[in-house]
C-alpha cells in the first residue's frame, strides 16, 4: 500500500522486507511520501517502524524488495551521496559532550566536503542558516551536553538541515520531552521544506502535525491515507487494543482528536505505545 501514486522522484520503498533473528519485522511494505510532506509512521511498540526508517534511510538493506531515491537503489549509490539527500534524526540522538552546538551542527557539512578540506562559505552558510531555522543561533557556542532535551533535539535537526537534504528521517524525536518541547519540536518539522518522515507514538499529536499517516502492525501496513481516514475507533482499537471517542474539525479539514477510554471500564488516560 502506497501513501502516493508511484513516481520515479524521491525516496520510495517498494515492497521491502527485512529479517532478524529468523523473525520477520517488515513484511512487504511500500512507501511513496508525497513531495514535501509530513508524512506520519505509527504503530505500537515493535511494529517495524524503526526498522523501516533504517532501511528507508539505507542503514539496512532489505532482505526483499528495494529502496530507491530517484529512481536509483540505495544500494546502488555511494553513501555520501545519499547522505547529501536523506538526513535521519535518531531518538535520543547522542554526540561528544567537549562539542559546541555550532561544532554539532556541522557535523552536517561532512557529506558535502573532500576529506581534510576546510569549511567553505557555503558551508558556514549552510549552518548558520540552520542555527537560525531552529532558534539556536545564540547557543552555538555552548556544550552540547548543556543543553535542555529540547534544544539537543533541535540542535540535532539543526545538524540534519545543514546536510541540505531533500527528505528528512526521525525516530521518535519527541521521546522524554514535555508537552511544550513536543509541541515546538513538531511545530519546526512541519514547516521545514523538505519531504519528512517522522515516527511518533502520540495518534493526537500526528493527527494535529501530518499531512498523512501510515500504521504499521506486527512489520505490515494496517492502514495509509489522511489522519481523518486512518485515525478512526475501529483502527485504534484493532492496532492498539484500546477502545476511543474520536471526534473531528469542523474547520474544512477535519483532522482528529482522540480521546482513549482504556481496554474496559471507565475513561482514562491510557496512552497508547
Amino acid at each position: 500500500m502506497e501513501t502516493a501514486t508511484a513516481t520515479d522522484s524521491g525516496l520510495r520503498a517498494e515492497r521491502v522486507t527485512r529479517t532478524a533473528g529468523g523473525h520477520l519485522i517488515v513484511d512487504g511494505v511500500s512507501v511513496t511520501p508525497p513531495q514535501g510532506s509530513l508524512v506520519g509512521l505509527l504503530g505500537p511498540n515493535g511494529s517495524g517502524k524503526s526498522t523501516l526508517l533504517r532501511l528507508l534511510a539505507g542503514v539496512l538493506a532489505p532482505t526483499s524488495g528495494v529502496v530507491t531515491l530517484d529512481g536509483r537503489p540505495l544500494n546502488d549509490l555511494p553513501r555520501k551521496a545519499i547522505a547529501r539527500r536523506v538526513a535521519v534524526v535518531e531518538q535520543n540522538a547522542a554526540t561528544q559532550s567537549e562539542l559546541t552546538v555550532g561544532e554539532v551542527v556541522r557535523l552536517g557539512r561532512i557529506p558535502h566536503r573532500r576529506a581534510w578540506s576546510a569549511a567553505s562559505a557555503a558551508d558556514e552558510e549552510a549552518v548558520r542558516h540552520a542555527l537560525e531555522r531552529t532558534g539556536l543561533m545564540d547557543r552555538a557556542d555552548q556544550l552540547w551536553h548543556t543543553l535542555s532535551g529540547g534544544e539537543r533535539q533541535r540542535a540535532q535537526i539543526a545538524r540534519a538541515l545543514a546536510q541540505q537534504p531533500r527528505e528528512l528521517l526521525l525516530d521518535e524525536p519527541t521521546n522524554h520531552l514535555d508537552i511544550r518541547h513536543q509541541l515546538d519540536l513538531l511545530s519546526l518539522v512541519a514547516d521545514l521544506p523538505v519531504t519528512t518522515v517522522i515516527a511518533l507514538h502520540d495518534l493526537n499529536l500526528a493527527a494535529m502535525y501530518c499531512d498523512q499517516l501510515i500504521v504499521l502492525r506486527k512489520g505490515r501496513v494496517a492502514a495509509c491515507g489522511t489522519p481523518r481516514d486512518v485515525l478512526t475507533e475501529d483502527l485504534v482499537a484493532e492496532v492498539y487494543g484500546v477502545r476511543a471517542d474520536i471526534t473531528h474539525d469542523d474547520d474544512g479539514h477535519g483532522r482528529p482528536h482522540i480521546r482513549f477510554l482504556g481496554g474496559h471500564g471507565p475513561s482514562s488516560s491510557v496512552r497508547p505505545g
